[in-house]
C-alpha cells in the first residue's frame, strides 16, 4: 500500500504543480501532510520523468516549463506458476477537484 500512497501523493503534487498554486515547500509539506524533504524528493523523482520543473519566487509557486502529463497505470496479478489471473487492471489520474478518471471514460 505504500507504493499507491506514493503514487497519489505524487499525482497531488504534479496536479498542483498543472495549477501553478504550489506555495513554498513548506506550504506543499502541510498540505499534503507530508515532510518537505518528501516534496523535494517528489520533484526531483517528476524530474527524472523529465519534467521541466522551474519555480516563481515572486508568485511562489512551482510550474512546469513544457507540457508535462502524469498518467498511472497499473495491473494487479495473482496465482502460482502454471496460472496467473489478472483481477485488476486499468489507469486513473485526479484531476483538480480530485475526481478519479479512468482512462476508458474518455
Amino acid at each position: 500500500m505504500k507504493t499507491i500512497k506514493h503514487v497519489e501523493r505524487l499525482q497531488q503534487l504534479h496536479n498542483l504543480i498543472q495549477m501553478e498554486c504550489t506555495g513554498s515547500p513548506g506550504q506543499i509539506a502541510n498540505r499534503l501532510r507530508i515532510s518537505e524533504r518528501t516534496v523535494y524528493y517528489l520533484i526531483e523523482q517528476l524530474k527524472d520523468y523529465e519534467a521541466q520543473i522551474g519555480y516563481d519566487r515572486s508568485r511562489r509557486t512551482y510550474f512546469y516549463k513544457d507540457d508535462f502529463i502524469l498518467e498511472v497505470n497499473f495491473s494487479i496479478c495473482i496465482g502460482t506458476h502454471d496460472q496467473v489471473t489478472e483481477i485488476l487492471e486499468g489507469s486513473y489520474f485526479k484531476n483538480s477537484t480530485g475526481r478519479v478518471f479512468d482512462r476508458n471514460s474518455f
